[in-house]
């Protein structure tokens, strides 16, 4: 693995397929990074049809997750990772590169 590897975790890929295949048309979960949130950036997922020419693909099983190569700079060493417990469910990144974090998982500075 390298620093700008960001991996999938295994719950992570079981819910991405789940939610992909639901919804028509769909072939991949795309995380970016955004300026904004409590913390100073902030991750959003949405749902994609299409792969774009600067899109890093990363893949486990029947799984994929698309990221712009702008934002592999913010996290780059990252697990994608997806957790059910009793505050609800969420997909949320281990991000090594975070100094900072606000408490909803969504929200990171560097």
């Amino acid at each position: 693995m390298t620093q700008t590897d960001v991996t999938l975790s295994e719950s992570a890929a079981k819910r991405i397929v789940e939610i992909v295949s639901a919804d028509a048309g769909k072939q991949a979960l795309r995380v970016s990074v955004e300026g904004g949130g409590c913390s100073g950036f902030s991750y959003k997922f949405d749902l994609e049809d299409k792969q774009l020419d600067d899109d890093i693909v990363i893949e486990r099983g029947n799984a994929k997750v698309l990221i712009d190569s702008m934002s592999l700079i913010y996290m780059a060493g990252s697990e994608i990772d997806f957790v059910d417990n009793l505050l609800g469910q969420s997909f949320q990144i281990k991000n090594p590169n975070a100094v900072a974090s606000c408490g909803c998982g969504t929200s990171f500075s560097v």
